[in-house]
This record gives structure tokens, sequence and C-alpha cells, in this order.
């Protein structure tokens, strides 16, 4: 293993911490809110909270793809581990990652195109906790399965 790798495993979870976080709030806190306030003071939380994570976030995501990318490279081999047990895993919890970042690379454009409602924002955050709870029960079982 390299010297690095305690390193690039901290930032992962740290970023992965802070990614799902985010996910988790906007969907338990952030929806809950809806049955506390108008739909015009709604819109503008949402629109408060999203305009900070879209400040981070995007710095987030890319860090966790390529401290991602390190981890499977040095825990891989390259593609050494795929077709046995852990490399399938592995593989799985990649796509799920790659279907989260296509989920997020789709709402960051429908923000900046102005095409993101509350509807869509809402599904989108969902898909997403969604795909990041199967990520994170794999990064914590692939090693036992």
């Amino acid at each position: 293993m390299s010297a690095w790798y305690p390193w690039v495993v901290l930032l992962h979870l740290s970023c992965a911490i802070v990614f799902v976080g985010a996910v988790t709030f906007e969907v338990v806190v952030l929806e809950a809110l809806h049955r506390h306030f108008d739909i015009a003071t709604m819109q503008r939380i949402e629109k408060a909270v999203m305009a900070r994570v879209r400040r981070f976030m995007p710095v987030v995501v890319i860090l966790l793809f390529v401290s991602g990318g390190v981890l499977f490279d040095i825990r891989c081999g390259g593609l050494e581990c795929v077709g046995s047990r852990f490399g399938n895993w592995l593989l799985l919890k990649v796509l799920l990652a790659f279907g989260v970042l296509g989920v997020f690379v789709n709402a960051m454009w429908a923000m900046r195109s102005g095409k993101m409602d509350v509807c869509r924002f809402r599904h989108t955050h969902r898909i997403v906790l969604g795909l990041m709870v199967g990520i994170v029960f794999l990064a914590k079982t692939m090693f036992y399965l």
C-alpha cells in the first residue's frame, strides 16, 4: 500500500460525509419544512441553501471522485481485482457512484439553466440519497461479503 493511502482515505471519507450529510439534510430537514412555511418562503429558503451548496459542492464531488479513483487504483492495482468477489462489489460501488455523478451533473445543469423546480429538486435528492445509502452499505460490507 502507498504511504499516501491513509490520507487519501481520510480525504475520501471527509468528502463523502459532507456530500451524504448535505443530501440527507436536504431530504430529511428541508422537505419537512414544507409543512411549516408557505411556498414562497420555502422557495427562498431552498434558493438560499442551493446558492450556498453550489459554492462548495462541486469541489467536494471532484475531490470525492478523484480520491475514489486513487483508492480504486491502490486497492485494485488498476483492474486486477475485477472478477474477484471484492472486485465485483467494488465495481458495483463505482457504478453507483457514477450514477450519483450523473444525477448530480444533471441537477447542476438544471439549476444553471433554470429548469430545477421543487419537484425535480425533491426527487433528485431522494435518488441521490438512495444511491449514497447503497454506496455506504457496500463500503462498509464489501470487505466481509
